[in-house]
Protein backbone atom coordinates (compact mmCIF):
# COMPACT_ATOMS: atom_id res chain seq x y z
CA UNK A 1 0.00 0.00 0.00
CA UNK A 2 3.13 2.09 0.64
CA UNK A 3 4.57 1.75 -2.56
CA UNK A 4 1.44 2.17 -4.06
CA UNK A 5 0.64 5.89 -2.56
CA UNK A 6 4.77 7.01 -3.74
CA UNK A 7 4.01 5.40 -7.14
CA UNK A 8 0.80 7.57 -7.53
CA UNK A 9 2.43 10.79 -5.62
CA UNK A 10 5.27 10.29 -8.34
CA UNK A 11 2.87 10.18 -11.48
CA UNK A 12 0.97 13.29 -10.07
CA UNK A 13 4.38 14.90 -9.71
CA UNK A 14 4.97 13.82 -13.44
CA UNK A 15 1.74 14.70 -14.58
CA UNK A 16 2.09 18.30 -12.94
CA UNK A 17 5.49 18.64 -14.64
CA UNK A 18 4.28 17.99 -18.21
CA UNK A 19 1.10 19.90 -17.68
CA UNK A 20 3.25 23.15 -16.88
CA UNK A 21 5.14 22.87 -19.46
CA UNK A 22 2.99 21.92 -22.14
CA UNK A 23 1.03 25.23 -20.88
CA UNK A 24 3.83 27.65 -20.87
CA UNK A 25 4.90 26.00 -24.59
CA UNK A 26 1.62 27.00 -25.82
CA UNK A 27 2.01 30.46 -24.35
CA UNK A 28 5.26 30.66 -25.36
CA UNK A 29 7.14 30.92 -22.18
CA UNK A 30 9.43 27.90 -22.66
CA UNK A 31 11.59 26.20 -25.32
CA UNK A 32 10.14 23.47 -27.46
CA UNK A 33 11.93 20.59 -29.06
CA UNK A 34 11.29 20.10 -32.86
CA UNK A 35 11.11 17.03 -34.28
CA UNK A 36 12.98 16.99 -37.72
CA UNK A 37 11.95 17.64 -41.05
CA UNK A 38 11.56 14.17 -42.61
CA UNK A 39 9.97 13.22 -39.15
CA UNK A 40 7.35 15.80 -39.28
CA UNK A 41 6.56 14.54 -43.04
CA UNK A 42 5.82 11.03 -41.29
CA UNK A 43 4.04 12.34 -39.63
CA UNK A 44 1.74 14.23 -41.78
CA UNK A 45 1.67 11.22 -44.18
CA UNK A 46 0.39 9.22 -41.58
CA UNK A 47 -2.24 11.46 -40.56
CA UNK A 48 -3.66 11.76 -44.25
CA UNK A 49 -3.38 7.79 -44.62
CA UNK A 50 -5.61 7.79 -41.84
CA UNK A 51 -8.01 10.00 -42.07
CA UNK A 52 -8.73 9.08 -45.78
CA UNK A 53 -9.01 5.46 -45.01
CA UNK A 54 -11.80 6.09 -42.45
CA UNK A 55 -13.91 8.06 -45.39
CA UNK A 56 -13.45 5.68 -48.19
CA UNK A 57 -13.90 2.26 -45.16
CA UNK A 58 -17.52 4.65 -44.53
CA UNK A 59 -18.30 5.30 -47.91
CA UNK A 60 -17.75 1.42 -48.89
CA UNK A 61 -20.08 0.64 -46.07
CA UNK A 62 -22.67 2.73 -47.60
CA UNK A 63 -22.02 1.74 -51.28
CA UNK A 64 -22.53 -2.25 -49.77
CA UNK A 65 -25.10 -1.14 -47.49
CA UNK A 66 -27.49 2.35 -48.65
CA UNK A 67 -29.73 1.50 -45.71
CA UNK A 68 -28.22 3.40 -42.48
CA UNK A 69 -30.63 1.40 -39.59
CA UNK A 70 -29.12 -1.93 -41.18
CA UNK A 71 -25.50 -0.04 -40.68
CA UNK A 72 -25.74 0.51 -37.77
CA UNK A 73 -27.33 -2.88 -36.70
CA UNK A 74 -24.57 -4.80 -38.11
CA UNK A 75 -21.79 -2.37 -35.88
CA UNK A 76 -23.61 -3.46 -32.65
CA UNK A 77 -24.02 -7.05 -34.18
CA UNK A 78 -19.64 -6.82 -34.39
CA UNK A 79 -19.34 -4.68 -31.39
CA UNK A 80 -21.28 -7.25 -29.01
CA UNK A 81 -18.87 -10.24 -31.12
CA UNK A 82 -22.59 -11.45 -32.73
CA UNK A 83 -22.96 -13.44 -36.12
CA UNK A 84 -24.88 -10.47 -38.18
CA UNK A 85 -28.31 -12.12 -39.13
CA UNK A 86 -28.45 -13.51 -43.15
CA UNK A 87 -30.36 -10.34 -44.93
CA UNK A 88 -32.37 -10.44 -47.97
CA UNK A 89 -31.22 -8.06 -50.62
CA UNK A 90 -33.79 -5.95 -52.22
CA UNK A 91 -32.88 -8.07 -55.53
CA UNK A 92 -34.46 -11.14 -53.81
CA UNK A 93 -36.97 -8.74 -52.34
CA UNK A 94 -38.32 -8.08 -55.42
CA UNK A 95 -37.89 -11.52 -56.99
CA UNK A 96 -40.20 -13.06 -54.08
CA UNK A 97 -42.97 -10.27 -54.86
CA UNK A 98 -42.94 -11.17 -58.43
CA UNK A 99 -43.18 -14.66 -57.76
CA UNK A 100 -46.26 -14.17 -55.58
CA UNK A 101 -47.67 -11.91 -57.99
CA UNK A 102 -47.73 -14.34 -60.88
CA UNK A 103 -49.28 -16.75 -58.65
CA UNK A 104 -51.93 -14.88 -58.27
CA UNK A 105 -52.77 -13.20 -61.06
CA UNK A 106 -52.21 -16.60 -63.27
CA UNK A 107 -48.50 -18.18 -64.03
CA UNK A 108 -50.49 -19.33 -67.44
CA UNK A 109 -51.36 -15.83 -68.24
CA UNK A 110 -48.64 -13.98 -70.55
CA UNK A 111 -47.93 -11.48 -67.75
CA UNK A 112 -47.23 -13.89 -64.97
CA UNK A 113 -45.18 -16.52 -67.18
CA UNK A 114 -43.04 -12.78 -67.77
CA UNK A 115 -43.68 -12.25 -64.26
CA UNK A 116 -41.54 -15.76 -63.43
CA UNK A 117 -39.47 -15.26 -65.39
CA UNK A 118 -37.89 -11.64 -64.26
CA UNK A 119 -38.66 -12.84 -60.63
CA UNK A 120 -35.62 -15.16 -61.49
CA UNK A 121 -33.86 -13.06 -63.19
CA UNK A 122 -33.73 -10.49 -60.06
CA UNK A 123 -33.20 -13.32 -57.41
CA UNK A 124 -29.94 -14.29 -59.58
CA UNK A 125 -29.20 -10.39 -59.42
CA UNK A 126 -29.85 -10.77 -55.70
CA UNK A 127 -27.80 -13.74 -55.37
CA UNK A 128 -24.33 -11.84 -56.99
CA UNK A 129 -25.22 -8.85 -55.22
CA UNK A 130 -25.41 -11.04 -51.75
CA UNK A 131 -21.71 -12.55 -52.85
CA UNK A 132 -20.31 -9.33 -54.30
CA UNK A 133 -21.22 -7.88 -50.13
CA UNK A 134 -19.33 -11.16 -49.05
CA UNK A 135 -16.35 -10.72 -50.97
CA UNK A 136 -15.65 -7.00 -50.92
CA UNK A 137 -16.17 -7.18 -47.26
CA UNK A 138 -13.43 -9.94 -46.22
CA UNK A 139 -10.79 -8.19 -49.16
CA UNK A 140 -11.74 -4.64 -48.85
CA UNK A 141 -13.09 -3.52 -45.73
CA UNK A 142 -11.83 -5.97 -43.54
CA UNK A 143 -8.14 -5.02 -44.12
CA UNK A 144 -9.27 -1.65 -43.65
CA UNK A 145 -11.00 -2.12 -40.22
CA UNK A 146 -7.35 -3.62 -39.44
CA UNK A 147 -5.24 -0.80 -39.73
CA UNK A 148 -7.42 1.57 -38.35
CA UNK A 149 -8.21 -0.79 -35.46
CA UNK A 150 -5.27 -2.06 -35.17
CA UNK A 151 -1.69 -0.63 -36.68
CA UNK A 152 -3.10 2.79 -36.47
CA UNK A 153 -4.08 2.60 -32.55
CA UNK A 154 -0.53 1.60 -31.86
CA UNK A 155 1.22 4.45 -34.13
CA UNK A 156 -1.57 6.94 -31.95
CA UNK A 157 -0.22 4.97 -28.45
CA UNK A 158 3.58 5.23 -29.37
CA UNK A 159 3.21 9.31 -30.71
CA UNK A 160 1.44 9.73 -27.19
CA UNK A 161 4.34 8.15 -25.49
CA UNK A 162 6.79 10.61 -27.66
CA UNK A 163 5.12 13.09 -26.59
CA UNK A 164 5.05 12.71 -23.03
CA UNK A 165 8.71 11.83 -23.43
CA UNK A 166 9.40 15.21 -25.33
CA UNK A 167 7.93 17.17 -22.39
CA UNK A 168 9.83 15.34 -19.82
CA UNK A 169 13.06 16.04 -22.12
CA UNK A 170 12.15 20.00 -22.08
CA UNK A 171 11.30 19.89 -18.26
CA UNK A 172 14.45 18.92 -17.76
CA UNK A 173 16.35 21.20 -20.33
CA UNK A 174 14.44 24.18 -18.47
CA UNK A 175 15.57 22.46 -14.85
CA UNK A 176 19.15 22.30 -15.80
CA UNK A 177 18.85 26.03 -17.25
CA UNK A 178 17.38 27.45 -14.33
CA UNK A 179 19.91 26.01 -11.94
CA UNK A 180 23.05 26.74 -14.06
CA UNK A 181 21.41 31.02 -14.06
CA UNK A 182 20.92 30.10 -10.37
CA UNK A 183 24.48 28.59 -9.69
CA UNK A 184 26.04 31.70 -12.01
CA UNK A 185 24.57 34.15 -9.37
CA UNK A 186 25.31 32.84 -6.27
CA UNK A 187 28.82 31.97 -7.66
CA UNK A 188 29.47 36.01 -8.78
CA UNK A 189 26.71 37.86 -6.90
CA UNK A 190 26.79 36.64 -3.38
CA UNK A 191 23.99 37.87 -1.29
CA UNK A 192 26.18 38.95 1.65
CA UNK A 193 28.89 41.56 2.40
CA UNK A 194 31.91 39.96 1.76
CA UNK A 195 33.44 41.95 5.35
CA UNK A 196 31.63 39.44 7.21
CA UNK A 197 33.62 35.63 7.23
CA UNK A 198 30.30 34.07 7.85
CA UNK A 199 29.11 35.38 4.67
CA UNK A 200 31.77 33.33 2.99
CA UNK A 201 30.92 30.40 4.27
CA UNK A 202 27.11 30.95 3.27
CA UNK A 203 27.91 32.11 0.21
CA UNK A 204 29.98 28.74 -0.81
CA UNK A 205 27.65 26.32 0.79
CA UNK A 206 24.73 27.90 -1.66
CA UNK A 207 27.22 27.71 -4.75
CA UNK A 208 27.89 24.05 -3.33
CA UNK A 209 23.54 23.52 -3.37
CA UNK A 210 23.42 24.60 -6.97
CA UNK A 211 26.57 22.92 -7.88
CA UNK A 212 24.60 20.15 -6.86
CA UNK A 213 21.29 20.67 -8.35
CA UNK A 214 23.41 21.43 -11.94
CA UNK A 215 24.62 17.97 -11.45
CA UNK A 216 21.48 16.56 -10.50
CA UNK A 217 19.32 18.11 -13.31
CA UNK A 218 22.35 17.55 -16.19
CA UNK A 219 21.87 13.70 -14.96
CA UNK A 220 18.02 14.04 -16.05
CA UNK A 221 18.74 15.35 -18.82
CA UNK A 222 20.64 12.64 -20.18
CA UNK A 223 18.16 10.36 -18.69
CA UNK A 224 15.18 12.10 -20.41
CA UNK A 225 17.28 12.51 -23.98
CA UNK A 226 18.22 8.60 -24.02
CA UNK A 227 14.31 7.60 -23.35
CA UNK A 228 13.41 10.67 -25.76
CA UNK A 229 15.73 9.24 -28.84
CA UNK A 230 14.77 5.47 -28.60
CA UNK A 231 10.79 6.46 -28.39
CA UNK A 232 11.44 8.68 -31.54
CA UNK A 233 13.36 5.72 -33.30
CA UNK A 234 10.13 3.21 -32.40
CA UNK A 235 8.05 5.72 -33.72
CA UNK A 236 10.10 6.81 -36.58
CA UNK A 237 9.94 2.64 -37.91
CA UNK A 238 6.37 2.79 -37.12
CA UNK A 239 5.82 5.62 -39.19
CA UNK A 240 8.23 4.48 -41.88
CA UNK A 241 5.38 1.18 -41.64
CA UNK A 242 2.97 3.54 -43.37
CA UNK A 243 4.29 2.58 -46.88
CA UNK A 244 3.56 -0.75 -46.13
CA UNK A 245 0.29 0.00 -45.33
CA UNK A 246 -0.51 1.60 -48.79
CA UNK A 247 0.54 -1.48 -50.92
CA UNK A 248 -1.09 -3.82 -48.85
CA UNK A 249 -4.18 -1.05 -49.21
CA UNK A 250 -3.63 -0.96 -53.24
CA UNK A 251 -3.68 -4.61 -52.86
CA UNK A 252 -6.75 -4.89 -51.66
CA UNK A 253 -8.06 -2.17 -53.77
CA UNK A 254 -7.18 -3.98 -56.75
CA UNK A 255 -9.11 -7.10 -55.36
CA UNK A 256 -11.99 -4.94 -54.23
CA UNK A 257 -12.50 -3.60 -58.40
CA UNK A 258 -11.78 -7.12 -59.39
CA UNK A 259 -15.04 -8.43 -57.55
CA UNK A 260 -17.02 -5.53 -58.25
CA UNK A 261 -15.90 -6.27 -62.02
CA UNK A 262 -17.12 -9.66 -62.01
CA UNK A 263 -20.57 -8.58 -59.92
CA UNK A 264 -21.58 -6.31 -62.99
CA UNK A 265 -20.60 -8.62 -65.70
CA UNK A 266 -23.10 -11.32 -63.61
CA UNK A 267 -25.62 -8.88 -63.50
CA UNK A 268 -25.08 -7.80 -67.35
CA UNK A 269 -25.48 -11.77 -68.43
CA UNK A 270 -28.33 -11.99 -66.59
CA UNK A 271 -30.00 -9.36 -67.78
CA UNK A 272 -28.94 -10.21 -71.28
CA UNK A 273 -30.58 -13.93 -70.73
CA UNK A 274 -33.80 -12.58 -69.39
CA UNK A 275 -34.02 -10.43 -72.42
CA UNK A 276 -33.22 -13.16 -75.12
CA UNK A 277 -35.69 -15.77 -73.00
CA UNK A 278 -38.40 -12.62 -73.14
CA UNK A 279 -38.19 -12.06 -76.85
CA UNK A 280 -38.73 -15.85 -77.47
CA UNK A 281 -41.73 -15.76 -75.50
CA UNK A 282 -44.85 -15.80 -78.17
CA UNK A 283 -47.20 -13.10 -77.76
CA UNK A 284 -45.21 -10.93 -76.29
CA UNK A 285 -46.79 -7.12 -75.29
CA UNK A 286 -45.55 -5.93 -78.67
CA UNK A 287 -46.92 -8.58 -80.86
CA UNK A 288 -50.11 -8.95 -79.08
CA UNK A 289 -51.56 -4.93 -78.93
CA UNK A 290 -52.57 -3.27 -82.09
CA UNK A 291 -50.38 -1.10 -83.55
CA UNK A 292 -50.61 2.61 -82.24
CA UNK A 293 -51.76 5.13 -84.71
CA UNK A 294 -48.96 7.60 -85.86
CA UNK A 295 -48.60 10.56 -84.16
CA UNK A 296 -50.02 13.99 -85.97
CA UNK A 297 -46.72 15.91 -86.96
CA UNK A 298 -45.71 19.31 -88.98
CA UNK A 299 -43.60 17.14 -91.42
CA UNK A 300 -44.84 16.69 -95.13
CA UNK A 301 -45.23 13.10 -96.94
CA UNK A 302 -42.25 13.88 -98.93
CA UNK A 303 -40.09 14.12 -96.13
CA UNK A 304 -41.77 10.93 -94.31
CA UNK A 305 -41.41 9.26 -96.93
CA UNK A 306 -37.37 9.62 -97.86
CA UNK A 307 -36.98 8.41 -94.20
CA UNK A 308 -39.08 5.50 -94.38
CA UNK A 309 -37.58 2.09 -95.65
CA UNK A 310 -38.99 1.19 -98.94
CA UNK A 311 -40.40 -2.41 -99.54
CA UNK A 312 -40.09 -3.48 -103.16
CA UNK A 313 -43.57 -4.32 -104.61
CA UNK A 314 -42.59 -8.05 -104.88
CA UNK A 315 -41.88 -8.65 -101.47
CA UNK A 316 -44.53 -9.89 -99.26
CA UNK A 317 -44.34 -9.57 -95.25
CA UNK A 318 -44.59 -12.96 -94.19
CA UNK A 319 -46.73 -13.53 -90.73
CA UNK A 320 -44.78 -13.66 -86.95
CA UNK A 321 -44.77 -17.53 -86.95
CA UNK A 322 -43.34 -17.52 -90.63
CA UNK A 323 -40.80 -15.03 -90.46
CA UNK A 324 -37.87 -17.41 -89.87
CA UNK A 325 -39.10 -19.27 -93.05
CA UNK A 326 -39.99 -15.90 -95.90
CA UNK A 327 -36.66 -13.54 -94.07
CA UNK A 328 -33.89 -14.80 -96.62
CA UNK A 329 -36.82 -14.12 -99.44
CA UNK A 330 -37.12 -10.56 -98.42
CA UNK A 331 -35.08 -8.30 -100.22
CA UNK A 332 -33.32 -5.10 -98.87
CA UNK A 333 -35.10 -1.92 -99.12
CA UNK A 334 -33.47 0.54 -101.76
CA UNK A 335 -33.46 3.35 -99.28
CA UNK A 336 -32.42 3.46 -95.56
CA UNK A 337 -29.77 0.78 -95.07
CA UNK A 338 -27.28 1.91 -92.64
CA UNK A 339 -24.00 0.79 -91.16
CA UNK A 340 -23.86 -0.38 -87.50
CA UNK A 341 -21.15 -1.37 -85.53
CA UNK A 342 -21.31 -4.51 -83.19
CA UNK A 343 -21.02 -3.66 -79.48
CA UNK A 344 -21.25 -7.17 -77.48
CA UNK A 345 -21.51 -10.51 -78.95
CA UNK A 346 -24.47 -11.47 -79.80
CA UNK A 347 -25.46 -15.77 -79.76
CA UNK A 348 -28.32 -16.21 -82.39
CA UNK A 349 -31.34 -17.87 -80.74
CA UNK A 350 -32.80 -19.81 -83.98
CA UNK A 351 -32.20 -20.01 -87.24
CA UNK A 352 -34.14 -16.28 -87.40
CA UNK A 353 -31.53 -14.63 -85.81
CA UNK A 354 -27.83 -13.54 -86.92
CA UNK A 355 -25.16 -14.02 -84.30
CA UNK A 356 -22.65 -11.02 -84.09
CA UNK A 357 -19.20 -10.57 -83.18
CA UNK A 358 -18.18 -7.43 -81.27
CA UNK A 359 -16.76 -4.59 -83.23
CA UNK A 360 -17.34 -5.89 -86.71
CA UNK A 361 -19.41 -4.05 -89.36
CA UNK A 362 -22.74 -4.83 -91.07
CA UNK A 363 -25.91 -3.53 -92.80
CA UNK A 364 -29.28 -3.40 -91.23
CA UNK A 365 -32.53 -1.87 -92.14
CA UNK A 366 -35.93 -1.72 -90.86
CA UNK A 367 -39.09 -3.16 -92.22
CA UNK A 368 -42.85 -1.99 -91.93
CA UNK A 369 -44.41 -3.77 -88.64
CA UNK A 370 -41.04 -5.06 -87.02
CA UNK A 371 -40.56 -4.53 -83.54
CA UNK A 372 -38.54 -1.62 -82.90
CA UNK A 373 -36.36 -3.39 -81.24
CA UNK A 374 -35.05 -5.24 -83.76
CA UNK A 375 -33.71 -4.96 -87.13
CA UNK A 376 -32.60 -6.88 -89.95
CA UNK A 377 -28.88 -7.62 -90.44
CA UNK A 378 -26.64 -8.83 -93.24
CA UNK A 379 -22.93 -9.71 -93.52
CA UNK A 380 -22.39 -11.06 -96.50
CA UNK A 381 -24.93 -13.58 -97.92
CA UNK A 382 -26.19 -14.23 -94.19
CA UNK A 383 -29.36 -11.85 -92.72
CA UNK A 384 -31.65 -12.51 -90.01
CA UNK A 385 -33.09 -10.50 -86.93
CA UNK A 386 -30.16 -8.19 -84.60
CA UNK A 387 -31.29 -6.44 -81.93
CA UNK A 388 -30.96 -3.57 -81.54
CA UNK A 389 -29.06 -2.42 -77.99
CA UNK A 390 -26.22 -4.74 -79.28
CA UNK A 391 -25.61 -1.91 -82.31
CA UNK A 392 -23.94 1.23 -82.97
CA UNK A 393 -25.56 3.26 -85.70
CA UNK A 394 -23.20 4.55 -88.12
CA UNK A 395 -24.66 6.19 -90.86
Amino acid sequence: MDFNMKKLASDAGIFFTRAVQFTEEKFGQAEKTELDAHFENLLARADSTKNWTERILRQTEVLLQPNPSARVEEFLYEKLDRKVPSRVTNGELLAQYMAEAASELGPSTPYGKTLIKVSEAEKRLGAAERDFIHTASLSFLTPLRNFLEGDWKTISKERRLLQNRRLDLDACKARLKKAKAAEAKATTVPDFQETRPRNYILSASASALWNDEVDKAEQELRVAQTEFDRQAEVTRLLLEGISSTHVNHLRCLHEFVKSQTTYYAQCYRHMLDLQKQLGRFPGTFVGTTEPASPPLSSTSPTTTAATMPVVPTGAVLAPPEEAALCLEEVAPPASGTRKARVLYDYEAADSSELALLADELITVYSLPGMDPDWLIGERGNKKGKVPVTYLELLS
